[in-house]
């Protein structure tokens, strides 16, 4: 944390963490210490999306053949929920789609075995894959220019027309293994980031005509397989590419694009517009992005964020709440600390950012323990007013999160590429009042914050080791997981009173 930063330990007064979760008697609080936070069990307002649990982000397709990264997957579908999983470099040559072997003796055919091994492993766990076109095998690349530490080429096609056959092979294949009724429910985005040189070295109208290639391709072996774009970082070229995709008739069957809270605010809302706080650029962006969408003749075709992140437990409930009208999922980035984008990491934990990945050697973090408590959500939703996501579930309990938002801050507002964050903000009460609820009635309450359902207190009271031993490791995964839920019950109001820290997060459960 640097100098602007406050302490979280200082802000929590050096007090025992379970007497924050205590309930306060809201007599003796005085009332503008209190953040009203209203709850109303009786009025449904409609369905509520799990927009988070469509698609988790997780680094490239080889690293998903690993025994511990499968291991993340289990955990991250079996305690927080979702649907499929993004990553890059399907076509990346580690996977030897287009690679000559010995045998063949140069000759070079699509070789789609280890593809197969990738999506099988998803498949039996559970989850679809959110298949990402990326990147170009050597043998079709009009270059050598490749993408950090694996190495994926990211020039474009050296003739269109070998593209799309190797693409027609590709989902044939795909269609003979899975199933043509499988198939149809894997979203295929078209590459990744080409707006940023680092993953393109063409042009945007390059990248459109390469969509288009692409997309025809896909569709001349079934029309209703999904097929979208343009994967924007900083949600780039939205109306130009819905543009060009109307004018040339192109298919397009939902759109896809990248925002991080540090990104650019003059490139995302233009020079001269009024700043954002990190917390609200995100939801601000989706917005614009949705607009431009419903302004272009692909009115009301799905947005689908397939890139975001936060470490701050608040955080990620505050974006998800203000994002849910205009987009049909938000993708995190990244589920697992198996990451190697940017090399290996030299660590398990560190100071600062959190790092990449929200699971690291089966330790849960924080961001982890914020979507477990997001999945005990459910698919109503029910009337509420304040830092507040309300819902019952199919068994008729009353779940709600509620939430202490801080200003935190980071320079890229990517955890793991940021080397330092700060956090603004302090402990504040929360009255919750549950409208339908009855007097004394037993409410469950869980935390998440930086503290609880954390593992740096554990690992710092350890020396902040940067290999932890194996016995180390079995602690902290213990010492990070949420702690059994605390017992309240309402007063004669239906009322009661949580204190969190800045960045907490607690889930309310109780009989509907």
């Amino acid at each position: 944390m640097n100098e602007d930063g406050l302490s979280r330990r200082a802000i929590l007064g050096g007090g025992s963490i379970a007497a924050l979760g205590a309930a306060v008697a809201p007599a003796v609080m005085a009332q503008d210490n209190l953040v009203p936070v209203r709850i109303d069990i009786r009025h449904k307002t409609g369905p509520l999306p799990h927009i988070w649990k469509e698609c988790v982000g997780s680094d490239r397709a080889a690293i998903t053949l690993r025994e511990t990264w499968r291991n993340d997957l289990r955990r991250w579908t079996n305690e927080a929920g979702t649907q499929r999983v993004r990553f890059h470099g399907i076509f990346a040559d580690e996977m030897a789609v287009m690679t000559p072997t010995i045998l063949s003796r140069g000759k070079v055919t699509p070789n789609f075995q280890r593809v197969d091994q990738v999506y099988d492993g998803l498949l039996a766990n559970n989850v679809k894959p959110f298949v990402e076109l990326s990147f170009m095998p050597k043998g079709l690349a009009a270059g050598t220019t490749s993408f950090f530490f694996y190495g994926g080429i990211i020039t474009p096609p050296k003739a269109n027309d070998a593209w799309a056959d190797f693409i027609k092979a590709f989902v044939t294949h795909l269609v003979a293994r899975y199933g043509l009724a499988e198939v149809r429910q894997w979203p295929f985005e078209v590459w990744n980031e080409p707006n940023l040189s680092v993953f393109w070295t063409g042009t945007k109208e390059q990248y459109f005509e390469f969509y288009r290639v692409t997309a025809l391709a896909i569709k001349s072996i079934d029309s209703q397989i999904q097929v979208g774009g343009p994967s924007t970082a900083s949600v780039e070229w939205i109306a130009d590419f819905a543009s060009y995709c109307a004018t040339s008739n192109t298919p397009v069957d939902f759109f896809t694009t990248h925002v991080y809270a540090g990104d650019s605010q003059d490139k995302l809302f233009g020079k001269g517009t009024a700043r954002s706080s990190q917390n609200d650029v995100i939801p601000r962006a989706i917005r614009q992005a949705r607009g431009q969408i419903d302004a272009s003749p692909f009115a009301g075709k799905p947005l689908w964020i397939t890139e975001w992140s936060s470490d701050s437990p608040a955080m990620i409930t505050h974006v998800i709440k203000e994002s849910l009208p205009y987009c049909q999922a938000m993708s995190p980035w990244v589920m697992s600390c198996e990451y190697e984008e940017l090399g290996i990491a030299d660590y398990i934990l560190k100071e600062g950012d959190s790092g990449w990945g929200m699971i690291s050697a089966g330790i849960a973090k924080p961001s982890f323990n914020t979507y477990k408590l997001l999945n005990a959500l459910g698919p109503e939703r029910l009337e509420a007013d304040g830092p507040v996501l309300a819902s019952r579930r199919e068994d008729g309990m009353i779940a709600a999160l509620v939430w202490n938002l801080a200003d935190v801050t980071q320079p890229s507002g990517i955890p793991g590429l940021s080397h330092s964050r700060s956090v603004r903000g302090e402990a504040k009460s929360l009255l919750v009042d549950i409208a339908g609820a009855r007097p004394g009635q037993s409410v469950s309450v869980r935390y998440v914050d930086q503290e609880r359902g954390s593992p740096m207190p554990t690992w710092r009271e350890m020396g902040s080791p940067q290999y932890p031993s194996r016995q180390q490791i079995d602690t902290l995964r213990e010492r990070a997981d949420i702690a059994p839920a605390q017992k309240m019950r309402l007063d004669r109001q239906g009322r009661l009173t949580l204190s969190l820290p800045p960045e907490g997060v607690a889930l309310l459960e109780l009989q509907g």
